[in-house]
């Protein structure tokens, strides 16, 4: 009877499953399908300290948390903050029906911040949270002050590859008030018409229309068209904890000659200033601290800042005006971007692929950006020489991984099809009692596979 019982559990399980399947509901899909499967979660563990020596206790871990993220977004005194506060025309004032729109537009089921308040707790409120947070918000507005609560984040890190004991091998991902994102939609709804202006169509990140997968094909068709023409063709990318080091001062200088207008410019100064964040690991939460650079990844308006941040630099870099690059129907095109993630530049030379990277590399570090020489890399068709940068040598590989898609010189997509099958089968292990069910099997494998064909349909 207990067998029988299982197995009608297990029944409905995959019942519901199918059923979120079909319906389109990606999030309740997958949930199930951990929940069913028991998806094992890595704890984190052990850290080094600056010695490299292992620290096992709770407050040495916590302390070198704080440690390393206070130094990591630590202010550069020797940039001073010239602004005199001034603002001598407002915009137009926040109307409810923004506020309606930002509320409805926030993301169910994510973590909150501090406060511990989500933003379902607004959205089941309806009218009378639009009336009190529009309230907050349009006092915000006009005097460009922001509540504390709204300017304190909690870091959660994130591992990325390497050794997990480093902590630079890990992504502080920030938790913000909820209730702050609505005015934060607000304003990236504002600065969105000025961004558009500016932002040229070789940037793909956070933009709507655009994705990877447009950046995918673009380097597809790239390397396709330079082996109908035999032309080579070298790629290079990408930069170091670039949300990270976005120096405040230079930001506001360049939205500043970017056009956008000072009462904008001063609610977001306003709101940088003062930030304050704390750490929160497994052994508990590290003391507050302040956070004088850098655009926290969390954050809604980071990423539209950063983006007019990177286009400052390829403007002073020159490289729209450059002769170096590829050209497709009459246009140069020598950059492919994807926010801070990958900034692909090509040239069919060596000698100008490393012109277009010394200039970009000089412009970066005027504004605090930095190269990341242990993940840039070169990927070239034709003959090529070691290169060294700042007595680093810059690796030469055969292939590299942009948006989720594996790229070669030679363009063939058969190694990524291979690659993709053996990361479905990864991710088609159920239990063995799970295994037996038929139909949560092939969910599960149409599912994860599509996924993985969905980047490199455009090659085929």
């Amino acid at each position: 009877m207990a067998r029988r019982d299982k197995k009608a559990v297990l029944s409905n399980q995959c019942k519901e499953t199918e059923e979120n399947n079909t319906m389109g509901k990606t999030r309740d899909l997958f949930k199930k399908i951990r929940d069913t499967k028991g998806t094992f979660h890595a704890q984190m563990g052990l850290i080094k300290d600056r010695n490299g020596m292992d620290l096992t206790e709770t407050e040495d871990i916590k302390k070198k948390w704080q440690e390393y993220t206070e130094e990591l977004y630590k202010k550069d005194l020797h940039n001073q903050d010239n602004h005199d506060g001034v603002i001598t025309h407002l915009e137009s004032d926040i109307l409810e029906c923004e506020v309606k729109w930002a509320l409805g537009s926030i993301t169910t089921n994510k973590a909150s911040g501090g406060d511990g308040i989500p933003v379902e707790l607004f959205q089941i409120l309806k009218d009378d949270a639009v009336k009190v947070l529009h309230s907050i918000c349009l006092q915000i507005w006009k005097t460009q002050q922001w509540p504390q609560d709204w300017k304190r984040s909690v870091f959660i890190p994130i591992p990325k590859k390497g050794n997990a004991k480093e902590c630079s091998n890990y992504r502080t991902i920030a938790l913000i008030s909820h209730a702050s994102k609505v005015m934060l939609k607000i304003l990236q709804a504002r600065l969105q018409q000025y961004m558009n202006c500016e932002i040229p169509d070789v940037q793909a990140g956070f933009r709507k229309g655009r994705g990877t997968r447009d950046q995918i094909a673009n380097i597809c068709w790239i390397i396709e068209k330079a082996r109908e023409f035999q032309k080579n063709i070298y790629f290079c990318f990408d930069y170091a904890k670039a949300f990270d080091c976005v120096d405040h001062n230079k930001l506001w200088k360049i939205l500043k000659e970017m056009g956008i207008p000072d009462h904008l410019t001063c609610l977001l100064r306003n709101l940088y200033a003062g930030q304050e964040a704390t750490v929160r690991i497994g052994h508990g939460t590290t003391d507050w601290f302040q956070i004088g650079k850098g655009v926290c990844q969390g954050c809604i308006l980071s990423p539209c800042l950063f983006n007019l941040y990177a286009e400052y630099i390829m403007r002073n870099a020159g490289l729209e005006e450059a002769q170096a690059g590829i050209k497709i129907a009459g246009r140069n095109i020598n950059n492919l971007r994807y926010a801070n993630d990958t900034t692909t530049t090509f040239a069919e030379s060596e000698g100008e692929l490393k012109s277009l990277l010394m200039k970009v590399k000089v412009e970066s570090e005027k504004v605090g950006l930095k190269l990341n020489i242990q993940k840039t890399k070169i990927m070239a068709s034709g003959p090529i020489t070691s290169w060294e940068i700042d007595g680093e040598t810059v690796e030469t590989v055969a292939d590299f991984i942009f948006g989720g898609s594996k790229n070669t010189a030679d363009g063939d997509c058969s190694h990524e099809i291979k690659m993709l099958t053996p990361w479905k089968e990864s991710c088609d292990q159920p239990r063995s009692h799970i295994k037996k069910q038929r139909h949560y099997f092939a969910n599960k494998g149409l599912s994860s596979q599509g996924y993985g064909f969905s980047s490199s349909h455009t090659r085929m």
